[in-house]
């Protein structure tokens, strides 16, 4: 196995009592006496806050629909842009993230960064009072919403400093698994709470529902007072104290992040590089969204490699002092194979997971929404209303929630099993579920009554995401296993970055099948992803004489 080594270099003294300077999880005696508790705590404050991070990324999804409800003064394309924006943004923000650690400590990174959630929380409460504001400033927060992705980066690229080998399989499920059920805590909370005044009088007044809706437990009817805006302000509720845990609870390692500069200058590094990544955003949103928001001049497949190497272009330029020579240490990853090898197969597991969890609930609304009438003397179909259709708003839930919830179930079997046998398996069982889902969207979106195969296509969307979700342990057990400690940390945010854009890859594959009439070759599409990427984790990982035989 190819690693680096560990430096040689005297570690520095501690700048506060949240700075360790000795940090042996390897050492049993070590671990048991010391280690297994700071790292327990520093993970059961980090789960919260990824937790916040997720919501806050995903919740357009939910927000555009509601809008739409709401009669807000936009196309349905128009509210479909602040998905694709958030999601393309968190996936960029992933790239600096990565780095975060090493530059500037754990307990920095996280307590700053869950507190730069605040922002689009509040913001997006505001704007949300405000349906005459332009549809810019509802652009510019899902932007900066993106942070919420970003996040998980160095979150898990944090969390695999603090435990032995071993058990990192376990902890990163744990951390990855319960933090992404913010998805779900989104896709469920936001609903209900505009059903109520949570804030009162400071919460400003409802607005009226002109369409249906819906939330956990059925349909809401056209005229009901709904305050939308509490889908911003509610997440102030939790980040405020978790972001003080935050402060007080972790720790930063000085054995992983040697050259922490003061707090303020870890702050400014962070600041700085987060700044930068919203450059490329920008950049790329612009050149691929339609007119009158952008040029419309690319799609999606030249916009994410461009988006990327333009976020690493701009970090690599613009880092300055001692940041560039970390960044350029960090940027050795790349001259390791099994950097791209392990990006590809958590694509695989992370980018289904995010990907099916954003293109769901548009994918509920339009295929079972609509009756599907062939006109047999013309052959055109018509699509209209469905009355008996399911709401989306109270079944997208289900699949980001098993998702999550198996994570840690598939880290603890990987580390007991090996990593690459457990993604052998369930890149086999995706590349079957995304078939036949592929088949059953053909069937309901040619049918005059699809909720007769909505149980089906459910039930394979939950085998989709149970199989994305025990995979994506499996993957954080591989790369503890493959990378030496210096570098695991910065692969696990890069590949969490690439894996990031399925959020904005999946929806506008399946979105743009769907317009085609045809959104059953998107599953096709994504099911032959699987079979190549099968065969990837077998040439590395699995043959008998595998680079690396895990196990």
């Amino acid at each position: 196995m190819s690693s680096v080594s560990m430096s040689s270099k005297k570690t520095p003294a501690a700048s506060s009592s949240a700075d360790l300077t000795d940090w042996r999880p390897e050492d049993n005696a070590f671990w048991e006496s010391t280690g297994k508790r700071i790292a327990n705590r520093n993970l059961w404050i980090s789960i919260p806050a990824l937790l916040c991070g997720f919501a806050i990324w995903l919740m357009w999804g939910i927000i555009s629909v509601q809008m739409l409800n709401l009669g807000f003064p936009f196309t349905k394309e128009e509210l479909f842009t602040l998905t694709a924006i958030s999601g393309l943004s968190g996936a960029t923000m992933r790239i600096p993230s990565s780095f975060f650690i090493r530059l500037a400590g754990g307990r920095n990174t996280i307590f700053l960064t869950t507190a730069m959630l605040l922002s689009p929380a509040i913001g997006t409460g505001i704007a949300l009072q405000h349906p005459e504001w332009p549809l810019w400033v509802f652009q510019m927060l899902a932007l900066w919403s993106g942070v919420g992705g970003g996040n998980f980066a160095s979150s898990m690229s944090n969390i695999s400093t603090f435990f032995p080998k071993r058990l990192q399989g376990t902890a990163l499920g744990l951390n990855a698994g319960l933090g992404n059920f913010g998805v779900t805590t989104m896709q469920i909370l936001i609903p209900m709470l505009m059903t109520m005044s949570v804030f009162g009088a400071f919460g400003g007044e409802p607005m009226t529902l002109v369409k249906d809706s819906g939330w956990l437990f059925g349909k809401i009817p056209a005229g009901t007072p709904t305050f939308v805006q509490n889908a911003g302000f509610a997440w102030v509720l939790g980040l405020v104290p978790i972001s003080i845990l935050a402060w007080f609870g972790m720790n930063n390692l000085r054995t992983v992040s040697p050259e922490i500069d003061s707090t303020v200058g870890s702050f400014a590094k962070i600041t700085w590089l987060y700044t930068l990544a919203f450059i490329p955003s920008i950049l790329g949103i612009y050149l691929y969204l339609p007119a009158p928001t952008g040029l419309g001049i690319l799609n999606a497949w030249i916009l994410m490699p461009l988006d990327i190497g333009a976020a690493l272009l701009v970090m690599k330029l613009a880092a300055f002092g001692s940041m560039k020579a970390n960044v350029a240490k960090q940027f050795s990853i790349f001259s390791n194979k099994h950097t791209w090898s392990m990006t590809a197969l958590y694509v695989v597991t992370f980018g289904s997971f995010i990907g099916f969890s954003m293109a769901l609930p548009l994918s509920i609304t339009v295929i079972f929404g609509e009756k599907h009438i062939l006109d047999a003397a013309t052959g055109a179909w018509t699509h209209i209303k469905n009355p008996a259709a399911p709401s989306a708003l109270t079944y997208a839930w289900i699949g980001p929630f098993v998702g999550a919830a198996v994570r840690p179930l598939g880290g603890w079997i990987s580390d007991k099993l090996g990593g690459s046998i457990v993604t052998q398996c369930i890149s086999a069982v995706l590349v079957i579920a995304s078939t036949a889902a592929g088949y059953v969207m053909f069937l309901a979106y040619h049918s005059a009554t699809p909720e007769q195969y909505f149980f089906m296509f459910m039930l394979l969307f939950v085998v989709l995401f149970m199989a994305s979700g025990i995979g994506n342990g499996s993957t954080f057990r591989s790369v503890g296993f493959i990378f030496d400690r210096e570098q695991a940390g910065p692969a696990l945010g890069w590949t969490s970055a690439v894996a990031g854009y399925g959020s904005f890859i999946a929806p506008v594959v399946i979105g743009q099948q769907i317009k085609a009439g045809t959104p059953e070759y998107s599953m096709y599409g994504f099911a032959a992803f699987y079979a190549v990427c099968l065969v990837i984790n077998w040439w590395f990982y699995l043959r008998k004489n595998a680079y690396i035989k895990n196990p």
